[in-house]
């Protein structure tokens, strides 16, 4: 996919509730199968979810509700600045 390199890396929280042992590796399957996340993290105890990677976060969530069958919530989104394309501007300036 050639528009996965335009994507910014970007990092959400996500809220579902995860109330037993094979939601918990469910949702870890699902996490694990998506190509454009690169780290994730479940707080079981919350009920979050946080995952980082070049991803367009409604389509992480619509992913998660469509495997997990249960509903999802975007707390928070934040964008990341990529080092290396800062670093591509500078020397290019």
């Amino acid at each position: 996919m050639s528009g996965r390199a335009s994507l910014k890396l970007c990092c959400m929280v996500l809220r579902l509730n995860i109330d037993c042992y094979g939601c918990f590796r469910k949702l870890r399957r699902t996490l694990l199968n998506m190509k454009e996340i690169e780290t994730h993290l479940i707080e079981k105890q919350q009920c979050k979810v946080s995952v980082c990677g070049r991803l367009r976060p409604s389509d992480v969530a619509i992913n998660i509700r469509k495997k997990m069958n249960r509903r999802v919530e975007i707390l928070e989104i934040n964008e990341v600045e990529d080092e290396q394309t800062e670093q591509n501007q500078i020397t290019s300036q």
